[in-house]
């Protein structure tokens, strides 16, 4: 049939399933904007505040539901304003499709007007970036970027398309999309190799990251998990890979990790990486980090291989094939004074906060119980983060949401936006701080107009926390620029975008608050106001090896 270039995209889109996009439209991409009017009854447009929302919010459906997240910009300022969404999917492997669209074919490289080189701009920053410039090149390239964005290490990609290429017309002929590719390079003797070393270890440990999230090999990392009769500890991003109430779990590895899992990770004979990449917050000194182990490292991506930790077995490959061949060969072992004295770590180190007031931690583990840990929980970056970490348990995959490798302050809201989208019938929950608030408050709009049932928390200290911590810690308690008491009224701020706001300053308001907040099932902003110098531990000091993890008692 034939068809002009946006009405073929939009067709492109129906084809891979999509059934919502997130954007903003402009001048250059008018024309995708009236294509998408007139299939407004089979793809849902969430017009957000801004284009880094739309951005957050592609990145929360994809992380959600396992899907390609869609956004759309215009030229210029629309399209570099996706910039920080669009970085914060690739470090964290989101697989994504940013589609911007640019000016005309003849106007491109004379400076006009919102012209921008998006796809140079990006190209650090994404797994491919595409200009279409011919309409009849459009469709092939809507293919293709979905199956790069999902295929092996997922991520995100550019498709910019000139206007003129939206405008022109051709024949548009329906395909079946294309599966992700899973990469099966692993050979029989690699898994050899790693049943003997599992076979012959006494104090094996599992480090779990975030690509058994996105390779779905959550009932895998079980099996394997009892077939080894190993710990399992997990990173910010590998949250709900392993079931958190599990007798297993030791908590969150790295510079906010339990000393349960690193003091274990330092005192084991074999480390087991499943698609985690070895990150400078997970590892402290890498000289000193699992000094006693031998490492095996599975990942769908050959380049983490010995790029941060040398690994004694590196396997390139899908985790959940990888996994299952394992859990094949592998006979049943049992370690029962390892996992005794790993039990005794958890009991003599447990997490801990000032139960005399109210707090962060109490707040999520009420949340935790109001919503009997089936939420889905976005998060911005700071001290709220890593309580969220915490003090949640995460049971399932795909219900801890935020910016791991970026640390993006401002993710949360756009992101929980896009996950309630995603996953309707979910609680969806984001927990920010006061500082990352600020930066995208504007989303509340988005939530309002749209009738999206999310609950913003804000976790107000007046200060920038994690900032101060370090400040208080390291910096001889010079507070340069991080105190933001200031007059802005969050509540009053939430009324005004259209949303129900509630403000709690005692431990027994909270419950109700959130009793209260699901209920009226719309948008609602809870504000815990928090004393300033609540502090995140244990803590690893930067370039520390992580057995020198110290809590609040230790500073006594």
């Amino acid at each position: 049939m034939l068809l002009n270039g946006s009405e073929i995209l939009v067709e492109c889109l129906k084809e891979q399933g999509v059934d919502t996009v997130f954007g903003y439209p402009g001048g250059a991409i008018l024309n995708i904007y009236d294509a998408l009017y007139k299939h407004s009854d089979e793809i849902c447009h969430i017009l957000t505040s801004h284009e880094q929302g739309a951005a957050h919010a592609a990145d929360g459906y994809a992380r959600a539901t396992g899907k390609v997240g869609v956004c759309l910009a215009t030229s210029g300022p629309g399209a570099t304003n996706l910039v920080t969404g669009i970085a914060t999917a690739y470090m964290d492997s989101v697989p994504m499709v940013a589609i911007t669209a640019n000016v005309a074919l003849p106007m491109l490289g004379k400076d006009s007007f919102q012209e921008v080189d998006i796809a140079g701009v990006t190209m650090p920053i994404t797994k491919h970036g595409y200009i279409v410039k011919k309409v009849e090149d459009l469709a092939d390239t809507i293919r293709s970027a979905f199956v790069i964005a999902k295929s092996g290490r997922p991520g995100p990609v550019l498709v910019d398309i000139t206007k003129d290429a939206t405008a022109n017309m051709c024949e548009y002929t329906p395909m079946k999309p294309v599966e992700a590719n899973r990469k099966a390079e692993f050979s029989e003797a690699e898994i050899d190799r790693i049943v003997e070393l599992l076979e012959t270890s006494e104090r094996p440990f599992i480090y779990l990251g975030g690509g058994a999230i996105s390779s779905g090999a959550y009932e895998e990392v079980a099996t394997f998990a009892e077939l080894v009769d190993a710990p399992v500890c997990d990173t910010l991003l590998g949250k709900g890979g392993f079931d958190g109430n599990s007798d297993r779990y030791t908590g969150m590895i790295g510079m906010h990790g339990t000393k349960a899992s690193n003091l274990g990770v330092s005192k084991c004979d074999a480390l087991i990486a499943l698609g985690a990449r070895f990150s400078d917050r997970v590892i402290g000194n890498p000289k000193r980090f699992a000094e006693d182990a031998k490492i095996i490292h599975i990942d769908v991506d050959a380049a983490e291989i010995n790029k941060n930790i040398r690994a004694d077995i590196g396997v390139v490959g899908d985790l959940k094939m990888v996994l299952q061949a394992i859990n094949q060969k592998l006979s049943q072992q049992n370690h029962p004074l390892w996992m005794d004295e790993i039990k005794a770590l958890k009991e003599k180190y447990p997490l801990k906060y000032k139960e005399d007031q109210l707090s962060c931690p109490y707040v999520i583990e009420t949340i935790d119980k109001v919503t009997k840990g089936e939420a889905i929980i976005t998060t911005d970056v700071g001290q709220h983060q890593m309580w969220a970490a915490q003090f949640y348990h995460y049971t399932k995959p795909r219900t801890f949401l935020s910016s791991g490798g970026l640390g993006t302050m401002g993710y949360g809201l756009g992101a929980c936006i896009g996950a309630k989208m995603g996953q309707p019938d979910k609680i969806c929950i984001n927990i920010a701080g006061d500082g990352c608030f600020r930066m995208n408050m504007n989303e509340l709009a988005t939530a309002s107009r749209h009738q999206i049932p999310i609950i913003q928390v804000v976790i107000n200290n007046h200060v920038l926390g994690m900032v101060r911590q370090w400040q208080t810690l390291f910096y001889d308690k010079r507070y340069s620029q991080t105190v933001l008491d200031t007059k802005v009224d969050y509540c009053k701020v939430a009324e005004a975008l259209g949303c129900t706001a509630i403000r709690v300053t005692t431990k027994e308001e909270v419950k109700p608050a959130f009793e209260r907040a699901l209920a009226l099932n719309g948008p609602v902003l809870i504000e815990c106001v928090i004393p300033e110098d609540d502090k995140v531990f244990p803590m690893v000091p930067a370039g520390a090896p992580i057995s020198e993890v110290f809590d609040g008692d230790d500073i006594k």
